[in-house]
């Protein structure tokens, strides 16, 4: 059979496909025989073709019509959004001025102005919800209705707020007279760092209790916080702190001042990898290393702040039997002073009394050990200055007293009776700084810090 090959003339359009052979005219369609004996057929199309072009045009109209809504949607849903947060918002400004009608002598004029640009920012905000919708609808009357009725309300309350002036005159006279005491405090016990020419401490000011914890969960009852007590350059202001639910360590953070401290904005967290965490908690900072104890094995234990390199050293005759009175596995405590870095234990053979030892930082080493008359497990806690160990132990809930010191230099000790107040009855950590003359205790999941003033008679 001889091949067929069709042509159509002129070009069919795809649209041709749907034309039906039976409207063909008879004339359309001549055949032929061409050159290489194929059987060549010549349709011609009539004049009215399917309007392809304008199909296109629809479907292209029809294309930007679906983006346009879709983009539309999407403002509705945005604003829908937007709408509900300003509903809350609302809400809360509702009750305000709800608490301004039940009290108005109890607040001030700054109160008001608040409340009133806050008024007009929501009737702005309205108002461009209104136009970008370019509509109108009973949920922006009520909200145009409520926010005049409410700016009524705040201009009327206003005018009542005449004892308020008398009642903040009381108060800053309040504040001031205790700015002065607070002043007299500090300058009563003013520090001369780096001086221990003196024959011990005197006393300790009130306490101060900055906040909770930087996880602000008093949960977090075991911890610890301060200072650097031997800062590199640079980081003389930088603040340290841990705590956690149980007498383990397991991280750190880092804080470069006091600001970033109360704003819980650490700048390093250490987290203690396996085999590395600690127990007890009373470790501090100095010269740039962190200072705890481990129990694996149970050992002192230290961390550079700068190359993140742990290490560890043995003290044979430390026991784990022996812990202060408020809190378990405090068995190891460190200290730094005046006169360098120490550690306090108690051992079997000091039948459960306080071993006092230098350690020799270079070597991470016992250079020298002093026997004290303090059975640690009646004691709440100790530390060091100037040389001089101090024992504390509780009086009452909210009493601490300083009750024993001993003298590495005399090698002798004195019963004391030095009371100071407690924020809450115990406490995990209690050290001393040289660098700042204060004492820093984490108390039951709170920052509390003491000045202290030593007898320079």
């Amino acid at each position: 059979m001889l091949p067929i090959l069709l042509l159509l003339l002129p070009v069919l359009s795809p649209a041709a496909a749907w034309i039906p052979v039976e409207d063909w005219e008879s004339g359309n369609v001549t055949a032929s025989v061409g050159e290489s004996d194929q059987c060549v057929c010549h349709v011609y199309l009539p004049d009215t073709t399917f309007p392809a072009d304008r199909v296109y045009h629809m479907q292209q109209v029809s294309k930007d019509l679906i983006l346009d809504v879709d983009i539309q949607m999407n403002k509705l849903v945005s604003y829908g959004g937007k709408l509900e947060i300003y509903l809350k918002d609302l809400q809360d400004l509702t009750v305000r001025v709800a608490m301004l009608e039940s009290s108005p002598d109890s607040y001030i004029k700054l109160d008001f102005e608040l409340l009133r640009i806050e008024l007009r920012e929501f009737e702005a905000l309205v108002s461009q919800l209104k136009d970008s919708l370019n509509s109108s609808s009973p949920m922006f009357d009520s909200l145009y209705t409520e926010i005049q009725n409410m700016t009524l309300i705040v201009n009327q309350l206003e005018t009542y707020d005449k004892s308020n002036l008398e009642v903040i005159r009381i108060e800053f006279a309040k504040l001031q007279r205790k700015l002065e005491e607070c002043q007299k405090d500090q300058e009563f016990i003013k520090p001369d760092i780096g001086n221990c020419n003196h024959t011990g401490i005197m006393s300790l000011s009130k306490p101060t209790v900055v906040q909770l914890n930087a996880h602000l969960n008093s949960g977090y009852e075991y911890g610890g916080w301060g200072k650097d007590s031997k800062p590199l350059r640079g980081y003389e202001s930088m603040y340290f702190y841990g705590a956690y639910t149980n007498p383990s360590v397991h991280d750190f953070y880092l804080y470069s001042d006091y600001e970033t401290l109360i704003l819980r904005s650490a700048f390093k967290h250490h987290d203690i990898p396996n085999g590395w965490e600690g127990s007890g908690n009373n470790y501090i900072v100095h010269g740039n290393t962190i200072y705890y104890q481990i129990n694996t094995p149970f050992s002192m234990s230290k961390l550079n702040l700068t190359s993140s390199k742990y290490d560890y050293r043995v003290i044979p005759a430390a026991s784990q039997k022996f812990s202060y009175s408020y809190s378990d596995k405090q068995n190891l405590d460190f200290a730094a002073d005046e006169n360098g870095l120490w550690v306090m234990y108690a051992s079997v053979e000091s039948k459960g009394k306080i071993v006092l030892a230098k350690i020799d930082e270079k070597s991470f080493g016992i250079a020298k050990e002093w026997k004290t008359g303090v059975f640690k497990q009646m004691a709440g806690n100790a530390f060091m200055a100037c040389g001089v160990m101090y024992a504390t132990r509780s009086v009452d809930l909210n009493t601490e007293e300083i009750y024993y010191a001993f003298n590495t230099k005399t090698r002798t000790e004195k019963h004391l009776n030095i009371r100071f107040q407690k924020f809450q009855e115990k406490y995990s950590n209690l050290h001393y700084n040289p660098t700042d003359q204060k004492l820093y205790m984490y108390n039951n999941g709170y920052y509390v810090s003491y000045n202290v003033r030593f007898n320079r008679e």
